[in-house]
C-alpha cells in the first residue's frame, strides 16, 4: 500500500520514490508509488497534479486505500523523482482550511450547519442549513472569519481511534469507523476530514464572501480565500480604475456620475424615439405618395434601419393602406412582410413556403412575418422574388 505523504505533511512538494505497479485501463495508464504526496479526489477537494519523473500527472484517484496516478504513458524507469504543482496544492489548502473556518463561524454566529462543500477551479461554495441569510448577517460572518485568520490559530491534523473520537467535540460524526482523521483549528473546532490544510489560519490570507443564493430550502455561500480573494480584489480594482478614468472622476463619485449618465441617456433615447417617429411618419407618407395607382405592394430597401425599426414602419404603413408592405434592411440582411388583414394571403405561410430557396430563416403570423438571410445577395434575391409574387 502507498505511504500517503500528504498525511505526514501537506507541505511536502517533491520526493523520490519507486513505481510499484502500472496498469493500462480504458481511459489511460495508471501507476502506483511506494510513497505519494499527490492528494486524490475526495471530501469536496480536487486532486493534485504535477510530475512523476517527466510524466504529467493527469488525475489521482483512491481505490481500496491505494492511490492511483493517471499518466500519459507507461514510465520507462521505476525509480522516479516526483513534484507537485505547488500553486494548485497551496490554493486547495487555503480554500479547504478557509471553508472549515467559515463553516465554524456560521455555526457559532447563526447555528447553521454546513450541508455540503464544493471547491471549484474559480470559487468555492458551502450550502448552509438556513432558509435565508441577510446582508447584515453575511457581513458579520465575513468580519468574524477574517478576525479568526488574524489570530493565526494553529491547524493540526491527526488520526484517532473510535474511542478517542468519542471524547472530542466534533461538529458531526464521520461515516468511517477506522482511520479517522481529525482536523483541529485551535480554539475553534474539531472536524473529521481527510483533506490537506495550511498549518495556521494566518496562511489562509483572507476570506471574501461574494454572494448568497437560495438553493432548495437552504442558502449557498460563494466565497474566495487567499490568493483567489487577492486576484478578485485586483480585478475589481482594475475595473474600478477604468471606470474612474472613463468618467473622469474619483471612485467615490462613480455611482453619482453613472446616475447622471443614465438620466442623460434616458433623455437622449426619448429624443431619438421622437425623431424616429417623425421620420417613420414622413417616410410612410413618401412611400404611399410614390406608389402608382396600379401598385400591388409597397416596397422599400433601407440602408440605415434595423429590422426593429422596419417593423415599426410596417405598422404605420399597414394602418394607412390595405396594400401588402415589403421592407428590406441592408444593415442586417433581414426582410419584413406585413398587411392590414385585407390581403388574401398569409405572410407567415408565404415565408414558410419560399424562404428555404434563399437560405432564409424566419416566420410569423398571417399579418406580419420577418426573416434573416446569410448574405446580402440572398436577402436581395428573396426581396425581388417576393415583390414579383405579390
Amino acid at each position: 500500500m502507498t505511504r500517503k505523504l500528504y498525511y505526514d505533511s501537506a507541505y511536502i512538494q517533491d520526493w523520490s520514490t519507486t513505481i510499484t505497479s502500472a496498469v493500462e485501463r480504458e481511459d489511460g495508464v495508471y501507476v502506483t508509488l511506494a510513497e505519494t504526496a499527490f492528494y486524490p479526489h475526495g471530501g469536496g477537494q480536487p486532486c493534485d497534479t504535477g510530475y512523476i519523473g517527466e510524466l504529467s500527472v493527469l488525475d489521482v484517484v483512491l481505490e481500496d486505500k491505494e492511490v492511483f496516478h493517471k499518466v500519459a504513458q507507461l514510465p520507462e524507469q521505476t525509480e522516479v523523482h516526483c513534484r507537485l504543482d505547488w500553486d494548485r496544492r497551496f490554493d486547495h489548502m487555503q480554500q479547504h482550511s478557509g471553508q472549515h473556518l467559515l463553516s465554524a463561524v456560521f455555526l457559532k454566529l447563526h447555528q447553521a450547519m454546513t450541508l455540503s462543500f464544493h471547491l471549484g477551479s474559480d470559487y468555492a461554495t458551502i450550502d448552509l442549513d438556513l432558509p435565508e441569510l441577510s446582508a447584515a448577517q453575511m457581513a458579520e460572518a465575513e468580519q468574524e472569519v477574517n478576525r479568526q485568520i488574524y489570530l493565526n490559530r494553529s491547524i493540526a491534523s491527526y488520526f484517532v481511534s473510535a474511542e478517542e473520537m468519542a471524547k472530542l467535540p466534533l461538529v458531526k460524526l464521520p461515516k468511517v469507523t477506522e482511520d479517522i482523521r481529525i482536523v483541529e483549528i485551535e480554539g475553534v473546532e474539531h472536524n473529521a476530514c481527510g483533506g490537506t490544510h495550511v498549518s495556521a489560519t494566518g496562511a489562509i490570507g483572507m476570506i471574501k464572501l461574494l454572494r448568497c443564493d437560495k438553493q432548495k430550502g437552504h442558502v449557498r455561500i460563494t466565497f474566495l480565500c487567499g490568493s483567489r480573494a487577492l486576484a478578485e480584489f485586483n480585478d475589481q480594482a482594475r475595473v474600478l480604475g477604468e471606470l474612474s478614468a472613463k468618467f473622469n472622476t474619483g471612485k467615490d463619485e462613480i455611482m453619482d456620475r453613472i446616475g447622471k449618465w443614465e438620466q442623460e441617456q434616458k433623455l437622449l433615447v426619448a429624443e431619438l424615439a421622437a425623431v424616429k417617429e417623425q421620420n417613420d411618419s414622413y417616410l410612410a407618407g413618401e412611400l404611399l405618395a410614390a406608389a402608382e395607382a396600379d401598385s400591388r405592394v409597397i416596397r422599400h430597401i433601407s440602408d440605415t434601419r434595423a429590422i426593429k425599426d422596419l417593423q415599426s414602419l410596417a405598422a404605420k404603413l399597414t394602418a394607412l393602406t390595405d396594400l401588402p408592405v415589403l421592407l428590406l434592411s441592408a444593415v442586417e440582411n433581414k426582410a419584413v412582410l406585413a398587411h392590414s388583414g385585407a390581403a388574401a394571403f398569409s405572410c407567415g405561410a408565404f415565408f414558410k413556403a419560399h424562404l428555404g430557396e434563399y437560405q432564409g430563416k424566419g416566420g410569423g403570423s398571417d399579418k406580419l412575418a420577418q426573416a434573416g438571410f446569410p448574405s446580402w445577395e440572398a436577402a436581395l434575391a428573396f426581396y425581388e422574388f417576393a415583390a414579383q409574387q405579390l
